[in-house]
């Protein structure tokens, strides 16, 4: 019998996130393999007294990893599962400083970027020459954003100096970051979907209300037909940070693409409702072939 485990996040009920699974679960049937789906409360691992790390799933011959918490992820690769997408991809792509790190010095286009200072005192002032440096390099308007969230949370504009002290005082004690507003770009860009390393589906998102466009908060899709340079752009950056799954936002610069934020765990659902590409079904056919063989 061939066997997969899905594990979900403990605590989410996203409507998007339980259809994640489930579409994955009905497309591995249709395949030939069973799937358990799994939240993330049952302490697949641990390390013992000893310092030895044991391991309590067995049974399976891979993992749908869809959470983003990195230790069960790397422990259950420490123990030999073959995770989908791995957690060394999941920690790069959850931490959005880490993804402009991990594909900078790669020829990838992406706005100009600030890691923000870390602070562990809450009591102490902003560094203002900081402030400074973010005005002289980005101008205004400026993008902040939490280093850690989905579906458009954490993301904040600051139109002038009050407004980013004001953000940044909220953010100082969190990994964060400073981004350069892309003008032409605003509350628009295009999402693609990459598995293994191919684009299989692209939608454009775009929002009348705001300068982000998540379907989530309240963002439109419609079909883009991706061309050459898009395509090429989003499977380079899929090969050196997330070669089996991921969605990719891209903005719409005046010189061209710019690579904006990559998600391991991007969800489908929208995109396939509006594109009618089975997203499920290249993912679940793709990690059959990878550990099944064709």
């Amino acid at each position: 019998m061939k066997k997969c485990l899905i594990i979900v996040n403990a605590y989410s009920r996203l409507k998007s996130s339980l259809n994640q699974s489930e579409r994955l679960r009905c497309e591995f049937a249709r395949l030939g393999v069973e799937a358990d789906v799994r939240p993330n409360d049952f302490f697949a691992c641990e390390v013992a007294e000893g310092g030895a790390l044991s391991c309590a799933v067995g049974g399976y011959d891979f993992c749908v990893y869809l959470d983003k918490d990195k230790y069960a992820a790397r422990m259950l690769e420490k123990r030999g599962m073959r995770l989908f997408n791995s957690a060394r991809a999941i920690e790069d792509c959850d931490d959005k400083m880490l993804t402009a790190i991990a594909l900078s010095d790669l020829g990838i286009p992406m706005p100009r970027t600030l890691p923000g200072l870390l602070c562990y005192s809450p009591e102490e002032p902003l560094k203002e020459s900081a402030l400074d440096e973010v005005e002289r390099r980005l101008g205004y308007p400026v993008i902040v954003k939490s280093s850690y969230g989905s579906l458009g949370a954490g993301i904040f504009m600051a139109r002038d100096r009050a407004q980013l002290k004001e953000i940044a005082q909220k953010l100082k004690c969190t990994p964060h970051l400073f981004q350069r507003f892309v003008h032409e770009s605003a509350g628009r860009d295009a999402r693609v979907i990459v598995v293994g390393g191919r684009v299989v589906a692209t939608m454009q998102r775009r929002s009348d209300g705001d300068f982000r466009s998540n379907i989530e908060l309240g963002g439109r899709g419609a079909p883009l037909a991706a061309d050459w340079r898009l395509k090429e752009l989003c499977e380079k950056v899929a090969r050196h940070i997330c070669p089996d799954y991921c969605g990719i936002d891209v903005l719409f610069g005046g010189d061209g693409y710019l690579v904006c934020e990559v998600n391991s765990n991007a969800f489908f659902g929208g995109i396939e409702r509006v594109t009618g590409v089975n997203v499920a079904r290249e993912y679940a056919q793709y990690m059959y072939e990878q550990v099944y063989g064709k």
